[in-house]
């Protein structure tokens, strides 16, 4: 039992010792084993950690927000705010299709305020997906001094940052982005370096005072102002609006805006309150709407033209990756102005000023020069004179159209339902020239190439002139501008207070006042206000008429000149002849040809003029002279016939060789005072079935008295009735009133002889 009980103990004893030797050996493993002891964290320090994450998780969908994660982490004591380096910040879009991107060395974190704040480098990148690859070059952002928010994923800072996204680059200061309104906001001091996608689009610079990215609305706004300029391009104004489409720029509108495109060989200059531009997918200019003081300037080598208008559009043509002009449309108050060039040995033309409520002009191709240009309503064309010898004319009417040739020269005017008004130049004022006014149904105006001054005009249906008190109207007109010439036909008449005239066609010098008259010419004057220059020849208190087939008027209307089938009449008397020629300065008439003229000539005791009823009237007179050749002169009173004359007067008919008759004062009984002739003379008076025929070389006859003289050629006078011939030597003289008949012998003695009515 002691030794059972030693074997006992010997085996506790055993074991206990294998116990201590395993505990020990234990306790040695496990202190080799152990985790060394942390440091003692700094005092301002209440945790730390390495490859720190945090996640911002929204509580009612459970979406995740933002995740922040960073390599070191340490949060300060006593405060919600976290140190973090290498720090990546994740933002998910609402979609969750996508995520801003921002990393940063060095960030603080507050958790409470779920703000993110780096005040070193930073960059940012928007849109990654987050499966496959972009499907563009996503935009990145590098600043400095960026706070985030966790919660709403804003960013913001006011220091200088530079950006690049798939077509350039660009810098601001201050930048402020919003991915729940998806704005992107460039405070101040913005460039943006924009380069279209095509290999071949030429790249545009965008300057701003600031800038907002709408990238929902796919827009860009630039304020207070803006600039854009793309090679010879510069377009600025006020708050901007860029319009993207597809990652390129589309449309930009801005207020109070102006551009200019100085290409070699062309300048366009343009500005408006508001203003509209169209780009192509290669960022080349495909329109361009001005509204409201809507202006564009056009310069070319030879002129400068100018158009304004409350709205105004700008068509443009690509070619070779060029945006040619090619069409303006101008509507309301619209104006058009070309204005000619000063150049060395270049004739200076005048400045057109075409006006209306819609214009179109047309370019030639490549942009450069006018083609044409129209209105679609009623318009008015000034012509603005830069010489002394051009003339200031206006032009109002409807469908206008003027062609251009080249060096921006007009070419032709067209339009109707118009009307025009020319005033005198320097040199024409000096004579008292007035204002013309002309209207039609139809005009054409041709210029002279090279110079854009008018060389003729044309106008059709219901043509009315009128310069001063003389009109004219007609079917057609025309003017010569060179000569100032215009040109009447077709119904033609003209007229002023003293007269009118009217024929096929009416020529008119409007230098000199003269014109010339062709066709179914007739023509009337009234009588002179002065009676002293009123013609006696017919009868000067009547209007005087004429016809003829040509008709000429020089020196103001005071030199007269008719021709073909001349027929001219006051009153009752009447003058025809092949030509006339009517001298009003000198008071002569003369006529050729054919010559006949006609008085008719009334007693001033006629009853009807007369108090006393019962007063048989006398019957009028009518003396009918013919011969080849008349001359009238107003001074002598004096009408002298020759090349064979033939006159007839109441029972009585003179033929002669020539024939001077002397018209009486105005106011007397007969308007033929007496009337003398020559060579072959032979008087023939018919009365009461007898026939008295005398015969002489020389006649003399006197109305008042009716006393005829033959004289000369040994005067013979026979009577049929009485079958008796009288001769006398030197002079027979004849009473034809009461028949008295006295005759001159040789020696001078006269013979006196009374013939018996009664016997036949």
């Amino acid at each position: 039992m002691r030794g059972t009980r030693w074997l006992l103990l010997v085996a506790i004893f055993a074991i206990l010792g294998g116990v201590g030797a395993t505990y020990r050996a234990q306790k040695t493993l496990v202190k080799k084993l152990a985790v060394a002891k942390p440091r003692d964290l700094p005092e301002d320090v209440g945790a730390q950690a390495q490859q720190w994450q945090y996640v911002d998780t929204d509580g009612k969908t459970n979406r995740i927000k933002a995740r922040i994660t960073a390599r070191d982490m340490a949060e300060v004591k006593d405060s919600s705010r976290v140190d973090l380096k290498g720090v990546t910040l994740e933002l998910p879009s609402r979609k969750g299709d996508n995520y801003n991107l921002i990393k940063s060395a060095a960030a603080e974190f507050y958790r409470s305020e779920h703000r993110l704040y780096s005040d070193g480098d930073v960059e940012i990148t928007l849109g990654i997906p987050f499966q496959g690859q972009p499907r563009h070059q996503l935009v990145t952002i590098h600043s400095s001094g960026v706070g985030f928010n966790s919660d709403t994923g804003h960013a913001q800072t006011d220091r200088p940052s530079t950006f690049t996204f798939e077509n350039g680059s660009g810098k601001a200061t201050g930048a402020d982005y919003d991915p729940e309104s998806h704005e992107l906001r460039m405070n101040q001091d913005v460039e943006i370096n924009y380069k279209p996608a095509t290999p071949n689009g030429k790249a545009m610079v965008i300057e701003a005072g600031s800038l907002v990215y709408h990238e929902a609305g796919a827009t860009i706004d630039l304020s207070p102002w803006g600039r854009l300029t793309r090679d010879t391009l510069v377009v600025e104004g006020e708050n901007p609006q860029i319009q993207l489409q597809n990652h390129e720029i589309h449309r930009v509108h801005a207020i109070h805006a102006r551009g200019v495109n100085d290409d070699p060989g062309r300048k366009l200059q343009y500005a408006a309150d508001e203003l509209w531009m169209e780009f192509n997918e290669h960022g080349e200019i495909e329109k361009i709407v001005g509204q409201n003081n809507a202006r564009l300037v056009s310069y070319a080598a030879t002129s400068e033209t100018t158009v304004t208008a409350d709205h105004v559009e700008l068509a443009f043509d690509v070619q070779n990756h060029e945006s040619l002009l090619t069409q303006v449309a101008a509507t309301g108050h619209g104006v058009v102005r070309s204005k000619p060039l000063a150049a060395p040995g270049r004739e200076m033309g005048e400045t057109h000023v075409l006006s209306s409520d819609n214009l179109q002009m047309k370019m030639r191709p490549g942009g450069k020069d006018i083609e044409s240009v129209a209105t679609l309503a009623t318009g008015t064309l000034e012509f603005l004179p830069n010489v002394p010898a051009q003339h200031h004319r206006i032009l109002t009417g409807n469908n206008m159209r003027i062609v251009y040739g080249a060096e921006n020269r007009i070419d032709t005017f067209r339009a109707t339902d118009v009307g025009t008004l020319t005033d005198p130049n320097a040199e024409e004022r000096k004579h008292n020239r007035q204002q013309s006014k002309t209207s039609s149904h139809e005009i054409l105006a041709r210029f002279k190439p090279g110079s854009s001054q008018m060389a003729t005009m044309e106008q059709t249906g219901n043509v009315q002139y009128a310069e001063g008190d003389r009109q004219a109207v007609a079917a057609h007109a025309s003017l010569d501008n060179d000569k100032n010439v215009i040109v009447l036909e077709h119904g033609a008449r003209m007229w002023d207070a003293a007269g009118s005239t009217s024929a096929d066609l009416i020529r008119m010098d409007q230098r000199t006042g003269d014109y010339m008259a062709e066709g179914n010419v007739n023509s009337s004057r009234m009588p002179e206000k002065d009676p002293k220059k009123n013609s006696q020849m017919l009868s000067s208190d009547q209007p005087f008429q004429a016809q003829a087939r040509r008709m000429v008027s020089a020196d103001k209307n005071k030199v007269i000149h008719y021709e073909g089938n001349v027929a001219m009449w006051q009153g009752a008397s009447r003058i025809q002849a092949d030509t006339v020629d009517l001298n009003r300065e000198k008071r002569q008439l003369v006529a050729d040809g054919n010559v006949v003229s006609n008085l008719w000539e009334e007693h001033k005791d006629d009853p009807t003029k007369s108090a006393d009823p019962k007063k048989k009237a006398a019957l009028p007179v009518l003396t009918v002279v013919r011969a080849p050749h008349m001359a009238y002169t107003d001074d002598n009173r004096l009408a002298v016939y020759s090349g064979g004359v033939d006159l007839k007067r109441s029972g009585m008919e003179v033929k002669c060789n020539q024939l001077r008759a002397y018209l009486a004062e105005q106011g007397a009984d007969s308007r033929l005072e007496k009337a003398f002739a020559d060579g072959a003379v032979e008087i023939r008076q018919t009365a009461s079935g007898r026939v008295r025929t005398g015969t002489a070389d020389h006649s003399e006859y006197y109305t008042a008295d009716q006393k005829v003289i033959l004289r000369g050629g040994s005067p013979k006078l026979v009577d049929s009735v009485k079958g008796s011939m009288i001769q006398a030597p030197q002079q027979l003289t004849y009473y034809a009133n009461d028949d008295r008949l006295l005759g001159e012998g040789a020696a001078g003695q006269p013979v006196e002889s009374r013939l018996n009515r009664s016997r036949k």
